[in-house]
């Protein structure tokens, strides 16, 4: 849907300044005063212990400074349609909408719950959420994409070696389950089962090294390898053909030209662009015995790749409806509410909260999953694994 019209210039520029007011902070008073009425609404509900009315941002998982900029990306696609009231009849306000359409993605809670701590019947929870949904769809998608600028990237490779060295990185991608729960009833439930006999759909993820999601696929069904995920994606695409990944190159010596490529793990295929580590015994039956050299390059490479499983972890652990197993979800709306998380995440770090002290100190974001192995090897990534491996050695 398009911006909505005024009829009036004048009436153009006071929504435009309206809306800054979100951007700037200027509404924080407001933004109080709106938060101690819905806590007192909350507070004298039946199911009030779900949510903590002593901290913001653990009810709604984003500083009030975040929450004003949310509002303000979401206001005019959520206020233009339909108005939603809580079961006394009283409108719900834009705060109220995005607060309850956060606190749905963010606790993982049932419909049934999450209405009765704000007073809402479970359907207004399911179409309020849906249409947030829709919002950041339609104004958010600015807050994931590849990087658009020589100045970004190099940003972005620069911060990559410092982590562990490598040079004209631009990416690390990982991949994670989202799991389902889907009665045998469901004829389709058998397409959705994966190798650990759980229903899940896939997200695969390129990632940069503040965490923040460059590029991601979803709808996959669990059971899918990361090869496959990966060789389905218009990224895959745009890469083979010469399209990505084909700007700046860095030298290694004055004979050796390094071209930019992302990193993964031993899931995936080894690409003039997508280096993975070397296969050993000790993850493979096809492996060989690694150097010293390849070893040591494998352990960097992978202290790098590192990002992806944070950011894939910190998704789950803050958006936890997307963690855990979800109550027979409609498959073709799951991926938009999958991308929407992705997108909130990288929203709080755009906005530059401090997040450090709230990682989990676990990379388990797929736990129970086993370590997928690919033996896919291009030649001419070959070697240009081989031409980082040996660089490091020399130095």
């Amino acid at each position: 849907m398009g911006p909505v019209r005024g009829n009036k210039k004048k009436r153009k520029t006071e929504k435009k300044a309206e809306e800054n007011s979100f951007i700037s902070g200027s509404s924080e008073e407001g933004c109080t005063e709106w938060w101690d009425v819905l806590s007192k609404t909350i507070a004298g509900s039946p199911s009030s212990s779900q949510i903590l009315l002593n901290n913001f941002r653990s009810t709604f998982k984003v500083s009030r400074k975040t929450f004003d900029y949310i509002c303000s990306l979401v206001k005019e696609h959520m206020m233009a349609k339909t108005h939603f009231a809580f079961t006394n009849g009283k409108p719900m306000t834009l705060n109220d909408q995005v607060a309850l359409a956060l606190v749905r993605l963010g606790s993982g809670n049932s419909l049934v719950s999450i209405g009765e701590s704000f007073g809402a019947h479970h359907s207004t929870v399911s179409q309020v959420t849906w249409r947030f949904v829709e919002a950041i769809e339609e104004k958010g998608l600015c807050h994931l994409q590849w990087p658009s600028t020589e100045s970004e990237m190099t940003q972005i490779k620069q911060k990559f070696e410092k982590i562990r060295g490598l040079p004209n990185c631009c990416g690390a991608i990982d991949t994670t389950h989202i799991t389902m729960l889907l009665t045998s009833s469901d004829q389709e439930a058998d397409t959705w089962l994966d190798h650990k006999q759980n229903h899940s759909m896939i997200l695969q993820a390129i990632v940069d090294p503040d965490l923040r999601f460059r590029n991601i696929v979803t709808g996959w069904p669990g059971k899918m390898t990361n090869s496959f995920v990966l060789q389905s994606s218009s990224f895959f695409k745009l890469c083979q053909k010469g399209e990505k990944l084909n700007e700046k190159t860095t030298h290694l010596s004055e004979e050796t030209e390094l071209t930019e490529y992302i990193i993964g793990g031993f899931g995936f295929p080894l690409l003039p662009w997508l280096v993975t580590p070397y296969l050993g015994k000790d993850v493979s039956n096809q492996g060989k015995e690694l150097s010293k050299v390849e070893a040591d390059f494998n352990t960097r490479l992978l202290a790098t790749q590192a990002v992806a499983e944070k950011a894939l972890e910190r998704l789950k652990e803050v958006w936890k409806m997307i963690h855990g197993e979800m109550w027979r979800p409609d498959r073709h709306k799951l991926p938009r509410f999958i991308l929407v998380c992705c997108v909130l995440h990288n929203i709080i770090i755009d906005m530059k909260e401090d997040v450090s002290d709230d990682l989990p100190s676990s990379l388990a974001h797929d736990g129970g999953y086993r370590q997928e192995i690919c033996e896919s090897v291009d030649k001419a990534g070959s070697i240009l694994r081989d031409r980082l491996s040996m660089y490091f050695s020399d130095r």
